[in-house]
């Protein structure tokens, strides 16, 4: 396959395809006719409005919810496959929300993304405090790692959570709107995180987010997701807001006035 560069970044494997992807959830249609191809290095951001099917796709994505039509593909196999072992790191809307009087630290907290079926009852370092010791370092958690989450602002919380995610390794990390209730100061520091994340340790990342701006300074690429996709492409080509109010065919409810005040401005 031929590469391509974005964002300043060479893509050439393919990471996630999807064909032809509908779900259905309690009768009703909530995403249909789905065709995306994500690769290597991309960061790609998800934005539509609520109930637009942004987190039912990623939950697809990951095989928790199944299909009425169409295929999901991550490195060429199917969702929840054995051969995905390690290789994704999921970070959900609730990662971060967790109790004010939870005592565990970051570095605990982290030492968790470590862990899986084959290797909890194994006391053995086998090389995992240097995974944490790279994943704290990476979320530029050092001067808290042995801080209770409890303690941590909105913003380091949802570093440590990402943090956890990176300590399995994943090389696919998914997002699903991990900028809510954050403020402005720890979101830019967040979405640093992220860029940096694709430029410097090679991470493709699929973020779904309601935050349009913020998604628009940091993304490589855009997907406007209602029910099916209406936009995907570079951020720089994401449409303004008349033209993607036509996208999603909203039309303008003054529209007849406006041009009844032209045609009187034209002397018609």
């Amino acid at each position: 396959m031929a590469s391509d560069i974005v964002g300043g970044i060479q893509l050439e494997e393919s990471i996630l395809e999807v064909f032809d992807l509908t779900v259905i959830r309690s009768g009703n249609v909530i995403i249909k006719d789905i065709d995306l191809t994500v690769r290597k290095g991309e960061f790609v951001g998800i934005v539509g409005p609520n109930g637009s099917g942004k987190t039912t796709f990623l939950l697809a994505i990951l095989g928790i919810l199944k299909p009425q039509r169409g295929t999901v593909l991550i490195y060429k196999s199917p969702p929840m496959s054995r051969r995905l072992h390690k290789r994704i790191g999921w970070v959900s809307q609730a990662a971060a929300n967790l109790p004010r009087d939870i005592r565990i630290t970051v570095r605990e907290l982290v030492r968790l993304g470590t862990l899986n079926s084959s290797n909890m009852f194994d006391w053995s370092d086998n090389g995992r405090r240097e995974k944490v010791d790279k994943a704290i370092k990476m979320a530029g958690l050092q001067d808290v790692e042995n801080t209770d989450i409890g303690r941590l602002s909105g913003g380091q919380r949802q570093r440590a959570v990402i943090a956890r995610a990176l300590a399995t390794e994943a090389d696919f990390i998914l997002l699903d709107e991990p900028l809510v209730g954050i403020d402005r100061d720890a979101r830019n520091s967040l979405l640093k995180l992220l860029d940096k994340l694709c430029h410097e340790e090679g991470k493709t990342i699929l973020m779904v987010s309601h935050d349009l701006a913020a998604i628009r300074q940091t993304a490589h690429r855009m997907i406007f997701l209602e029910e099916t996709i209406r936009f995907d492409g570079p951020t720089e080509s994401f449409p303004d807001l008349e033209k993607l109010a036509d996208l999603r065919g909203i039309e303008h409810v003054h529209a007849e006035g406006h041009d009844h005040q032209h045609d009187q401005k034209e002397g018609k």
